[in-house]
């Protein structure tokens, strides 16, 4: 098991991913088509955004149960705003600011206030999932996309025949990848996680990075709750029950320590295409629903098993 942990933790994600794709493959040719890899990518994409800002928060040793109720009170806003005459111009950018607002309170408490990430982001998951109600009396905002052309094109566009939610979800990758790998913010980052006070006694700001994190986790999370908006052309209560779980999994089977301060961008990257050919790939099989929970599961269970022995 140790030497499986530790292939795992260098090569693990990338033999998984493949692995996946060949079985799939071989029970269902169908599943290796340009058409059907680029409607994973689309599929993949929100919760990848996700799962790119959770890794941040989860390399400090942190968690962020909030992150689906920001995608959903920010889908909600985001709605609610085009729906009253708000130009989707200034509408988006507006959201994405509200994103970072609520990644920012989530982080003050955790950094300043030094209180558990978990309880402070259990408390403010309910706190944004009763404002998402408050502010739409439990009503959808439909036809969002109507008269939002640039909204609109965040879901059905694309460019050279790459959707465009793809493009974001690889353009954010590449720009957080810069920022976690090549400076000095990325190495306060693992530094915190692997030993928060020494990382203190070191003159790293612990505090301003680990609010930061949260502020990260908390745009990325409202810029998918744009791109989930967009593609149901309607905002819903709802829409962010469940998000939560999906990003932390992705994040886990990418080989990222729960611990903290070990762990790839890439990795998430990787984890978020197992889920989305798992996902994709039981469904063309024919797998019951009900099954795919439970494959799901046995998946991220492994995968922390696999991260503990390597850790040792």
């Amino acid at each position: 098991m140790e030497k499986l942990g530790s292939i795992y933790n260098r090569f693990g994600t990338i033999i998984v991913l493949l692995a996946l794709m060949l079985i799939v493959t071989i029970i269902n040719p169908q599943f290796l088509t340009m058409y059907n890899i680029l409607n994973i990518f689309k599929q993949v994409s929100i919760n990848g955004l996700i799962a790119l800002g959770m890794t941040f928060v989860i390399l400090t040793g942190g968690i962020d149960l909030s992150v689906g109720a920001i995608l959903g009170f920010s889908g909600m806003i985001l709605g609610l705003m085009i729906t009253g005459g708000t130009p989707d111009l200034l509408a988006i950018p507006a959201v994405l600011a509200i994103g970072a607002l609520l990644g920012y309170f989530n982080g003050f408490f955790i950094s300043k206030l030094k209180l558990q990430a978990f309880i402070v982001t259990l408390a403010t998951m309910t706190m944004f999932n009763g404002l998402t109600l408050i502010v739409s009396d439990g009503i959808p905002a439909s036809g969002v996309t109507k008269d939002a052309p640039v909204l609109d094109f965040f879901s059905q566009g694309s460019i050279l025949g790459i959707p465009f939610p793809m493009i974001i979800f690889v353009v954010a990758f590449l720009i957080l990848l810069i920022l976690l790998q090549n400076t000095v913010f990325g190495r306060g980052v693992y530094a915190i996680g692997g030993n928060e006070e020494v990382a203190r006694l070191s003159s790293i700001p612990t505090n301003r990075i680990k609010t930061w994190v949260y502020v990260i986790s908390g745009m990325m999370s409202a810029l998918a709750g744009v791109v989930l908006t967009s593609r149901l052309s309607s905002a819903q209560p709802t829409a962010g029950a469940g998000f939560e779980l999906d990003a932390i999994a992705a994040v886990v089977i990418g080989g990222t320590s729960l611990a903290g301060g070990r762990g790839r961008l890439f990795g998430t990257f990787i984890g978020v295409l197992i889920i989305g050919v798992l996902n994709n790939g039981l469904n063309i099989i024919g797998v019951s629903a009900f099954f795919q929970q439970f494959i799901k599961g046995l998946v991220i269970l492994l995968a922390v098993i696999l991260d503990r022995k390597s850790a040792r």
